[in-house]
């Protein structure tokens, strides 16, 4: 009898060793228990350690990842065909994308920023000529070359925009000053028009041109070539409209050149 009894602890003893030596296996493999499997459901995930699954992080995911690459490569060839297919239908939207691009970023503002602290035209901007840092010259105020060499026949206060200027037959009409092309094409009132922007972020307007000879966002020297004047029906002479704005208000280009 007493043996018996022996062998029934013993078998306890065994039992109670081998649930404890079970249980510190289970707390080795988890040392804690969460909450939630605790009163039975599932763990939750946590994303404060460990691997990062790229699938399922709250912060990544994939297919949405390459959705936006796929968007804005689809948006940058879109606007590249717009620009280089110039029909006249497509006229408003190149507008509005190239007012949207000048007012969020000036390009020649920039551009005279980054060579005036660094000695260097900025790459993106490359000008016709390098520019020697001795060699210019210390300036109050800009200069302004004269569009094309003519006479005045409609002055600022006829329209309060622009003033007309007749110049010989076939002449080239140039750019005031150093600028980025920021727009050609139609303006009311203007015509045929190339739309310079200044690193004052003034702009110069070039009207009633029969022929243009800069592209749209080139950077351009004072003096370059912008366009030609349109002749006139008999031959005789030609003309074409000059404009500078400022901010929102045009103002008397006479104020600002000293015409003959």
């Amino acid at each position: 009898m007493r043996s018996r009894n022996d062998d029934i602890r013993r078998r306890i003893e065994k039992r109670k060793k081998q649930r404890e030596r079970t249980t510190r296996q289970m707390e080795t493999k988890l040392p804690w228990t969460e909450d939630e499997e605790r009163y039975g459901f599932e763990r939750m995930t946590s994303y404060e350690s460990g691997p990062v699954d790229e699938e399922n992080h709250p912060l990544f995911r994939k297919e949405v990842f390459i959705f936006k690459v796929l968007a804005s490569a689809c948006l940058v060839l879109v606007i590249a065909i717009m620009f280089r297919n110039q029909t006249p239908e497509l006229d408003s939207a190149r507008e509005f994308v190239t007012k949207s691009m000048n007012e969020e970023f000036q390009f020649a503002a920039v551009s005279d920023w980054y060579e005036g602290t660094f000695g260097k035209p900025l790459a993106l901007l490359p000008t016709n000529e390098q520019k020697s840092e001795e060699n210019r010259p210390v300036e109050s105020k800009p200069q302004y070359a004269l569009p094309a060499s003519g006479k005045i026949l409609e002055d600022f206060g006829e329209n309060g925009q622009r003033i007309t200027i007749e110049t010989g037959q076939g002449a080239a009409v140039e750019a005031m000053n150093e600028g980025l092309v920021r727009f050609i094409g139609e303006q009311e009132g203007f015509g045929q028009t190339v739309v310079i922007q200044h690193a004052d972020k003034s702009e110069s307007w070039y009207g009633n041109l029969s022929e243009v000879d800069v592209s749209l966002y080139q950077y351009i020297e004072k003096g370059t070539k912008v366009g030609k004047a349109t002749d006139y029906a008999d031959g005789t002479n030609s003309s074409f409209y000059f404009a500078i704005k400022e901010g929102e208000d045009f103002v008397d280009p006479i104020q600002v050149i000293q015409f003959d």
